[in-house]
């Protein structure tokens, strides 16, 4: 019969599987002047705006997770922060350390900094996200989680009612292995059982492209301040067209 497509004429899918990462990718953490006047108010102190957001800058610069790298480490702190992403107390020490660096007059306000990254209630899924994981789960596409982080974010992603659209976990600090190492995304796309050639890693940082020296396609997502994440592309690159979802 002319005019239909033999089966053998039909193009296959190019991914059976994507990684991504976490903060930047699948979830943003607070605004850090929330972060600084939710750590106070459990401090028992009411911060004004003009005092938050001076104590947000500083806390920021002096090292806050998923921020921009410290200019400087103090030296007891510096085995902390070279294993921050290996092990949860040294994440704790690091990041609590560092927040003690600044004066602030408010007692125990370090550690309620640090309790508020452990907070689900803290972070916020990027609205592009659920319907993301939902659209690769329905078309039968494997996905993981490969991050560089010094605690659980399983309830994070629970706390969404996502996390059972994962299928596999991949934590620097359960696994001993930091991006961009090759081993972290071997240990990836070994949990998930596929090909590195037949996987996507979407991330937000160089280390995330690291993926492509096991094999992977790495997609680097620009650092742009959008309400979306631009996820939406992740399903078509897997091969669904935008009418499946």
């Amino acid at each position: 019969m002319h005019g239909v497509p033999e089966p053998a004429e039909l193009s296959p899918r190019p991914y059976d599987a994507v990684l991504f990462d976490f903060h930047g990718t699948l979830a943003q953490v607070e605004d850090p002047v929330t972060w600084v006047t939710g750590a106070a108010a459990a401090c028992g102190h009411t911060l004004d705006r003009g005092r938050a957001t001076g104590l947000a800058d500083r806390f920021t610069t002096a090292g806050r997770a998923g921020g921009p790298v410290p200019e400087r480490i103090p030296p007891h702190l510096a085995e902390y922060w070279a294993d921050r992403d290996l092990d949860p107390h040294a994440h704790r020490a690091a990041y609590t350390g560092l927040a003690a660096t600044v004066e602030c007059g408010i007692d125990g306000l370090p550690e309620a900094l640090y309790a508020r990254l452990l907070d689900t209630a803290c972070w916020h899924p990027y609205p592009d996200t659920g319907a993301t994981l939902r659209a690769l789960r329905a078309a039968g596409i494997a996905v993981g989680v490969v991050s560089n982080i010094g605690f659980d974010i399983r309830p994070h992603l629970g706390a969404w009612g996502l996390a059972d659209l994962v299928d596999a976990w991949t934590l620097s600090y359960e696994v001993g292995r930091l991006k961009p190492d090759p081993a972290i995304f071997y240990r990836a796309v070994g949990a998930l059982r596929v090909d590195p050639e037949r996987t996507l890693m979407i991330g937000d940082s160089l280390v995330d492209a690291g993926a492509a020296a096991v094999g992977c396609t790495a997609v680097v997502l620009p650092a742009t301040p959008v309400s979306a994440r631009q996820l939406a592309a992740v399903p078509r690159m897997t091969g669904l067209v935008s009418g499946d979802w």
